[in-house]
This record gives C-alpha cells, sequence and structure tokens, in this order.
C-alpha cells in the first residue's frame, strides 16, 4: 500500500484528494489545522483505518519538524497543499501586515514542510507543490498572493533540479479557479471555475504519469501562458483593461 502526505487537507482541493486517494486504497495521511474537519474526513473514508490525520499550522516551525521527526513512514507521495488568499486592498497604502501574513503561510510554511518530510520520500517518490496560475498574469489586487505563487513556481523548478539524484520526481500544480471555500470569498468574476473533483481528479492523472507541471482546467491555464508570452507593457495594458472594465 502506498502512503501519501497532503497538507492542507481539511478543505478544498487537498480534502478531495485526500478523499480521493483514500477511495483508490492508498494509506493517507492528512494534514491541517482544523481537527474537528480531519476527523469529518476519516470518517467519510471507506477504510477509517487508513487515514491517519495531523493537525498541525504549517507557519509553526518548530511544530511542523516535531511532526516530521515523529514519522516513521515511507512517504511515497507529498502533496504540499496548504495555503489562503489575501488581497492588498490600497497598494498605495500597502498593508505589509497582510503581506508578511500571506507569504508566511504560502512559502514559508511549503518550506517548513520541505525540511519535515521530504526526507522521508523514498528513491522513486514524488513531490508536489501547489501553486496557482494566477503568477502568469499581474492580476489586481493579487501582489501578495501571486508573489507567493511565483516564487513556488520557481522552488519547484528548482527542487526538481536538485532531488533528480535522489530519484524523486517533483511537480508543480497550477490550478486556475476551482470551487473551493477559499474562491467562494472571491467578489470578482471566475471564468471557467470547476469543481473541487474535476480538479483534483486532473491532478491525480497527472501526478500518475509523473508531470512535472500539472495545470487545472487546461484551458484557462493555457490561455494564461499564452498572455504571459506577451510583451510586459502589452501584458500590463491588458491587465489595466480589465481593471477600468
Amino acid at each position: 500500500m502506498k502512503t501519501v502526505l497532503i497538507t492542507g487537507a481539511s478543505s478544498g482541493i487537498g480534502q478531495q484528494l485526500a478523499l480521493d486517494y483514500l477511495n483508490a486504497g492508498w494509506q493517507v495521511i492528512a494534514c491541517g489545522r482544523n481537527l474537528d474537519k480531519l476527523a469529518a474526513l476519516k470518517q467519510q473514508a471507506a477504510e477509517p483505518d487508513h487515514c491517519q490525520t495531523l493537525s498541525f499550522d504549517v507557519t509553526e516551525r518548530a511544530t511542523v519538524l516535531a511532526v516530521g521527526q515523529q514519522l516513521t513512514q515511507r512517504l511515497d507521495l507529498v502533496i504540499l497543499n496548504a495555503g489562503t488568499s489575501l488581497y492588498i486592498e490600497d497598494a498605495k497604502h500597502f498593508d505589509s501586515e497582510r503581506f508578511t501574513r500571506l507569504i508566511t503561510i504560502n512559502l514559508l510554511g511549503m518550506g517548513y514542510c520541505l525540511e519535515a518530510f521530504t526526507r522521508h520520500i523514498p528513491p522513486g517518490g514524488q513531490l508536489a507543490l501547489v501553486g496557482s496560475s494566477a503568477y502568469l498574469f499581474p492580476f489586481t489586487r493579487a501582489e501578495a498572493y501571486g508573489a507567493s505563487k511565483a516564487a513556488i513556481a520557481y522552488l519547484a523548478q528548482s527542487l526538481s533540479l536538485d532531488l533528480k539524484p535522489h530519484q524523486i520526481t517533483v511537480s508543480l500544480i497550477t490550478p486556475g479557479f476551482v470551487a473551493t471555500p477559499l474562491t467562494d470569498q472571491n467578489d470578482f468574476p471566475m471564468p471557467m471555475r470547476i469543481s473541487v473533483s474535476q480538479a483534483a481528479a486532473d491532478i491525480r492523472r497527472g501526478l500518475a504519469k509523473r508531470k512535472a507541471l500539472i495545470s487545472t482546467p487546461a484551458s484557462f491555464v493555457f490561455f494564461l501562458r499564452l498572455l504571459n508570452r506577451l510583451p510586459y507593457r502589452v501584458q500590463l495594458w491588458l491587465a489595466q483593461s480589465l481593471v477600468r472594465s
């Protein structure tokens, strides 16, 4: 039986991935902050004994490292999915506290998890970082969120080089708009928004094929990649046009 560890498993994409892997016969280590949601996840499993839950905050380095030290299993797949979305509402009066909080959760928290869990991945194992397609195009108010996801994209690329000698495959996951409690809070149109079950299915197929880059929905992310290839000034003009509209 293979084992997958998933952070941010108490809701959204992480929760759906945990359920899908459980139903596929994997041993799942579901990580999150909310004990009640993790317990509910375990009860939904066809085989609850195949689900281990770990409650911790990814921003607390000492706690994350302690969790990693206590693990005895080999981790065939690690999916670092925990993250959040916060917007900078007034760039003229930049909220550095909000910026710091988001970078700490989305980026530094991922670094803590890398230190704690990568050492448990054996040769032939896999590591997946969940970023976002948002870093491909300058969206209004997304200074903090987009910056964190751009950093994750680079992190995944660099890790793929340095973990290759250890026979560990690294995948970058770049979702578009997915129907989750996080995106439910957005107050703007979300084109091509897909269900969390569809996103999880796309991600699992990509991981099974050991793809370096997994995009979902593929058509929306492909469109953003086309925009990303435009001259920088054209990208800014298009982004400003969206703000005016």
